[in-house]
């Protein structure tokens, strides 16, 4: 069984931003895994069904990003499922727009969501699928700010493609192993 979090912030008022990512990359997946996110547990918005024969479930922690390990780790008790086959989603400003980075493990590189999953997990090995959405522009910017910023429409058509790739990275991920994937998305 797998753990599938896209990570973000619940909302509207967070709908549509940099930081918000990782549930549309999520929804994504649920698009093409036909998987329906409409259940609450654990402070998450989930849903259960089937990739590459695989059961996963598909959760938004809304417990706001910063505490986003709080809800991840609940559900990893509960389901008995292993770090290893956690898939975490989020958005990452150190790269640029639209890119995806598959990793097995590794620091939370300054991402407080990633920050707290480890903390409450205890362990850094776990695949991630970062999401580029690239830096400020200017070096005074509020980072803050820019990652709740709005996307534009134009990042929003790079990142739509972004997205169905991370999908198909996912089931790439459950069938052949985060090296595979690797290799075929990086």
């Amino acid at each position: 069984m797998y753990l599938i979090a896209g990570l973000g912030n619940p909302g509207r008022e967070y709908a549509g931003t940099r930081h918000n990512v990782g549930y549309e990359t999520l929804d994504a997946v649920a698009a093409k895994y036909d998987i329906k996110i409409n259940k609450s547990k654990f402070r998450g918005e989930y849903g259960e069904g089937f990739i590459e024969g695989e059961k996963v479930i598909l959760v938004k922690p809304l417990t706001y990003m910063n505490l986003s390990g709080e809800c991840i780790r609940e559900f990893l008790n509960f389901y008995k499922i292993d770090n290893e086959n956690l898939i975490v989603i989020y958005d990452d400003i150190s790269l640029p727009l639209g890119k995806m980075r598959i990793r097995p493990k590794g620091s939370a590189g300054g991402h407080n969501g990633i920050k707290n999953i480890i903390y409450q997990t205890g362990s850094e090995v776990f695949p991630r699928i970062k999401i580029g959405v690239g830096a400020p522009e200017h070096e005074d910017y509020d980072l803050k700010d820019y990652v709740l910023g709005k996307i534009s429409k134009a990042e929003t058509e790079v990142l739509i493609k972004t997205a169905i790739d991370a999908a198909s990275a996912v089931g790439v991920i459950i069938k052949n192993g985060t090296d595979k994937a690797m290799s075929q998305f990086n």
